[in-house]
């Protein structure tokens, strides 16, 4: 037997001993969006810096077990450090801008800049409180939490799996939103590749030179990628619409505008005190009119799907473990609103209501029911 001949036999045997790939056992993209927009929601309803701290944890552990090795699932890292800039943002807000709440507990003063009569209510400077900076830690945390929440669905969602669900209505907009999301984790891949490449020939891969050598072919990559991409789509036919009646047309733009409309107003009368009579209704119609809008919008899409994602038994349950997380913060905060949002004054360490926690726990389901991602060919032993 011949050298090629070996190898093809070993390979054989190989691919005999391997488990063969399942068709349909990623999850729904979808799925992972309401999970984390779950979370989100949660998250939106407290300044409990314990709560937010296990809202996180949670969402870094789900990433950790179950996202996969493509580019943009390591988008969760860039998230996370955008999170802490914008809490370092605001708490430097907090330190020189001063904080609207009253205060007592002085740390230090900074200098005060005087400023006209016309800016009063305004301070540059002056005295920073440790209510005024606990507070800011409170706000900064909890929009920091949202970020987390929205990095963890963009590291485990894949961007053309969301995209061949999106209603035909959607799609252009949807290739432009999936172009600019795989842009960024594309581009980090080629600078840590070029900058790898660099450092194997013993060049530098730091400083203002460095950076000016590897932007060149960075921005060659993508001008070759983008024109890859449209040819691509040009050979597919991208942007054929079918034929529709002006009444069809007409119908779609009301109903869309309007369910649109509907929505906004319901929701603004579920966020205030008085509209809680008519806002749900109104919610509900909206979203009728929209959906339907998009159906009949959906009708212009010539497009064919090629196996569509399913959305089956392990999608029900991901998505629901985010809804009960957010029903069950939902339910705490109008229950229990002081547990879920510690006040700042008087200055008092915050505690871990026990339901609410108990609640954020059960965002972990996705880690031990969605499927466990493809393992690194480098690592499966030949």
């Amino acid at each position: 037997m011949t050298a090629v001949g070996a190898r093809d036999a070993l390979s054989r045997t190989a691919l005999r001993g391997a488990p063969a790939p399942r068709r349909g056992g990623a999850l729904h993209a979808g799925a992972w969006w309401v999970w984390a927009l779950g979370l989100g929601t949660a998250a939106s309803r407290t300044t409990n810096p314990l709560l937010l701290g296990l809202i996180v944890a949670v969402a870094g552990y789900v990433v950790a077990v179950r996202r996969t090795d493509a580019p943009w699932a390591r988008s969760y890292a860039a998230f996370l450090r955008l999170g802490l800039a914008v809490l370092a943002i605001r708490l430097l807000f907090a330190l020189f801008f001063g904080s609207p709440i009253p205060s007592t507990r002085v740390l230090f003063t900074l200098p005060e800049v005087p400023l006209p009569d016309w800016a009063r209510g305004v301070r540059i400077g002056g005295r920073v409180t440790a209510e005024g900076l606990v507070f800011a830690l409170y706000e900064g945390l909890r929009l920091a939490t949202l970020l987390v929440c929205v990095g963890a669905a963009n590291a485990l969602a894949s961007p053309a799996r969301l995209l061949k669900s999106l209603p035909g209505a959607l799609y252009e907009a949807g290739v432009a939103v999936v172009v600019a999301m795989t842009f960024a984790p594309h581009l980090v891949a080629d600078v840590q590749r070029l900058r790898a490449a660099r450092r194997l020939r013993g060049r530098p891969d730091r400083g203002v030179k460095a950076l000016l050598q590897v932007g060149l072919p960075v921005l060659e990559g993508a001008l070759e990628r983008s024109v890859a991409l449209a040819a691509a789509m040009d050979a597919r036919g991208y942007g054929r619409t079918a034929r529709v009646p002006p009444a069809v047309r007409r119908t779609t733009a009301a109903l869309t505008l309007g369910g649109l409309l509907g929505v906004c107003c319901g929701t603004y009368g579920l966020l205030s005190s008085q509209g809680a009579a008519y806002g749900l209704p109104l919610l509900l119609a909206g979203l009728l009119a929209a959906l339907s809008g998009l159906w009949l919008g959906g009708r212009r899409s010539v497009r064919s799907r090629y196996r569509p994602d399913r959305w089956g038994t392990r999608a029900w349950l991901v998505s629901g473990s985010g809804v009960a997380v957010a029903a069950v913060m939902v339910w705490a905060a109008s229950s229990a609103p002081g547990s879920l949002n510690p006040p700042a004054v008087p200055l008092t360490a915050p505690d871990l209501p026990l339901w609410p926690a108990a609640g954020v726990l059960l965002g972990l389901l996705p880690a031990f029911v969605a499927p466990a991602p493809p393992p690194d060919p480098e690592e499966v032993p030949q």
